[in-house]
C-alpha cells in the first residue's frame, strides 16, 4: 500500500521547524572549527604549537593575571579625597544653620523696628505696656535676652565622630537633649537655648534621620544648651536633677563626654512666635 503523498498537497511543517537555533546547538554542540581542529589533530595536519608560542600564551596569561589582581587591589583602597558621605551632611548641615542664623538676625532686627514703631503709635502709654508685653516675651521666648548663667556640652563619642562601624549608639539622641533641657528648666532656667536656637513652649526636639532637629533645624555635634540664671543656683540644681544622672550614665555606657560650666553674660537670640492670626483694635 502505497502512503506517498498526493500530488498538490502542500508538504506539512516540521513542529520544530521555529527552533532552528535550539535544532543547531542539539545536533552540533561543537563548534565546526573546533571540529576541523580536531579532524586535523587527528590526522597528523595540525600544525605544531612553537616555543615562541607558548612562551607568548604563557605571557599573555601572566599580564592578564597581575591586570585582574591590580584592578582588585584598586577597587578595595578607600579613595582618601572622596568625602563620606556622613562627613557631606554635616558640612551641610552647617551651611544651613549658617544660613539660618543670618535670618534669625534680620528677624531680631525686625522685631526691634516693629518695637520702636509700637511706641511711637501707642505714645504716653507706650512705655507701660511695652513692658509689661517684654516680660511677657521673655517668658515666651520670642525677644532676645542676656545676662549669665550656665552652659551644658554634649560631644559623640570619638569613635562616632569617626563614623566608626557600630558606633551608632554612641551619639547624642534627641531624647538625651530633651532630659538636659527640663533638668534646666527644673533647676530655674529663666531661658535656654541649643546651639543658639532659643527653646519656647512650640519648640520641639527630635529627630529626622541622622541628624536632631531643633525647631525644625538640623544640627550637628558638639551640642552646647545655654540657659540663664543664677549659675550657681543652677549648677547646683540641676546637679540635683535626673538629667545629671543621665549625662553620667551616657559618659560611663556610651562614651558621650558632657561639660557643664558657669558664664558670666550669654547671648540668647528671640524664638519663632506663634502667627499672629487676627487684631483687634479697641475704640
Amino acid at each position: 500500500m502505497s502512503t506517498s503523498r498526493p500530488e498538490g498537497t502542500p508538504a506539512r511543517e516540521r513542529l520544530d521547524a521555529s527552533m532552528t537555533l535550539l535544532n543547531e546547538v542539539r545536533r552540533r554542540p561543537l563548534d565546526p572549527g573546533y571540529a576541523a581542529a580536531a579532524r586535523a589533530r587527528a590526522q597528523g595536519r595540525a600544525k605544531p604549537r612553537t616555543v615562541a608560542g607558548r612562551v607568548l600564551i604563557f605571557l599573555l596569561a601572566v599580564a592578564l593575571g597581575l591586570t585582574g589582581v591590580w584592578a582588585a587591589r584598586e577597587l578595595r583602597i578607600p579613595a582618601e579625597d572622596v568625602p563620606s558621605a556622613s562627613s557631606v551632611l554635616a558640612e551641610e548641615l552647617r551651611s544651613r544653620s549658617q544660613v539660618n542664623d543670618q535670618l534669625a538676625d534680620e528677624v531680631e532686627d525686625l522685631q526691634e523696628q516693629i518695637a520702636a514703631m509700637q511706641a511711637q503709635q501707642l505714645g504716653s502709654e507706650a512705655d507701660s505696656i511695652l513692658k509689661g508685653a517684654r516680660n511677657q516675651a521673655v517668658w515666651a521666648g520670642t525677644v532676645a535676652v542676656h545676662g549669665p548663667g550656665v552652659t551644658v556640652t554634649l560631644r559623640d563619642s570619638e569613635r562616632a565622630q569617626r563614623n566608626a562601624s557600630g558606633s551608632e549608639e554612641e551619639r547624642v539622641q534627641d531624647s538625651d537633649l530633651q532630659v538636659v533641657v527640663n533638668g534646666l528648666w527644673a533647676a530655674g532656667a529663666e531661658a535656654i537655648a541649643i546651639n543658639g536656637h532659643r527653646l519656647t513652649s512650640q519648640t520641639a526636639i527630635r529627630t529626622a534621620g541622622d541628624a536632631i532637629l531643633v525647631d525644625l533645624q538640623p544640627l550637628v555635634s558638639p551640642y552646647v544648651i545655654s540657659a540663664i540664671g543664677d549659675p550657681n543656683e543652677l549648677r547646683t540644681n540641676f546637679a540635683r536633677t535626673a538629667a545629671s544622672a543621665v549625662l553620667n550614665l551616657l559618659a560611663a555606657q556610651y562614651s558621650i563626654s558632657s561639660s557643664v560650666s558657669a558664664e558670666d553674660e550669654l547671648q540668647l537670640p528671640a524664638g519663632a512666635g506663634p502667627p499672629l492670626r487676627h487684631v483687634t483694635k479697641s475704640s
